[in-house]
């Protein structure tokens, strides 16, 4: 369900689709939450992030990447002049959670190209919930957005979520009565989810 390798229903090694294999697979996930990746742009202990996976954590199994401090503004950069480092902070019954010293388009590819390579990729990538309003011009200088864009060029569902508040400690209430309906909306949209 909206997996890469094995999950695709391709026979290994041949390139020829297996539909007995897909619909094994298919089975095999259905019996399962579906995997759901979050990041954002204000850092591991943002107050947003903690909202955001408090929401989704009834939703499925997920795997958390977030900078080890805040990084808005950073839109769609990736870091280059520095080795990247990740460290897993905690790992818990449908939970785990890694910080990265990187950019939010960091915490995605190390993500999917890193810790997810080879295996089973998301049904659904969530970044924010950001502290402050991700909507017109400023979707371009999101690193919020940044995150969900890079996401979706992995073909995975994105959604980046934003609050018109900066301050450290926002009221996400607002937000945590939308957050679900969007998610669920977006997941029933996906045919093979």
């Amino acid at each position: 369900a909206g997996s890469r390798g094995k999950e695709t229903g391709r026979r290994a090694g041949t390139g020829r689709f297996c539909y007995l294999c897909a619909m094994e697979i298919r089975k095999e996930n259905m019996d399962r939450k579906p995997l759901i990746f979050i990041t954002n742009d204000d850092g591991i202990h943002a107050k947003g992030l903690e909202t955001l996976i408090e929401i989704l954590r009834p939703a499925g199994r997920l795997l958390v990447v977030a900078p080890e401090k805040g990084q808005s503004g950073m839109a769609h950069a990736i870091t280059m002049n520095r080795p990247l480092t990740l460290k897993k902070i905690a790992d818990e019954a449908d939970l785990t959670v890694h910080v990265c010293n990187g950019t939010p388009v960091d915490c995605v590819k190390i993500a999917f190209d890193y810790l997810l390579s080879g295996g089973e990729y998301p049904s659904l990538a969530v970044s924010g919930i950001n502290h402050g309003s991700n909507s017109a011009i400023n979707v371009l200088y999101s690193g919020t957005m940044g995150a969900a864009v890079e996401a979706s060029f992995y073909g995975i569902p994105s959604i980046g979520f934003s609050i018109l508040d900066h301050a450290e400690d926002a009221d996400f209430t607002t937000a945590a009565h939308f957050v679900p309906r969007i998610v669920e909306t977006v997941v029933r949209m996906q045919p093979d989810m």
